[in-house]
């Protein structure tokens, strides 16, 4: 591998190692737990438990991805706009008008 110059750009260590990471283990693991939805009873709304629960891991999955997201996601930082020209003067205008 070839040694980095100065015209050569270094790239950036990524820092995505957060523990709250290891709550995206939930949904993987949760629907592989069959015994606990391995029964036709309670009924809800005349669906068997193992197809409301079955929605019910995607909705578990889905708010744990948003909560990992929300909590390991690193804050944007505003781009420094340019600032604008200012204004010429009304003095100086009229000024160069009156010559």
């Amino acid at each position: 591998m070839a040694e980095p110059t100065e015209s050569t750009p270094v790239p950036a260590v990524r820092s995505d190692h957060s523990n709250w990471n290891w709550l995206l283990v939930i949904p993987i693991v949760l629907p592989v737990l069959t015994p606990i939805y391995n029964f036709g009873s309670p009924r809800l709304w005349g669906f068997p438990a193992f197809y409301w629960l079955q929605f019910m891991f995607i909705l578990v999955g889905v708010a744990t991805t948003l909560l990992v997201y929300r909590m390991t996601r690193t804050p944007r930082v505003a781009a420094s706009a340019p600032a604008a020209p200012a204004a010429p003067e009304a003095s100086s205008a009229s000024e160069a008008s009156d010559e």
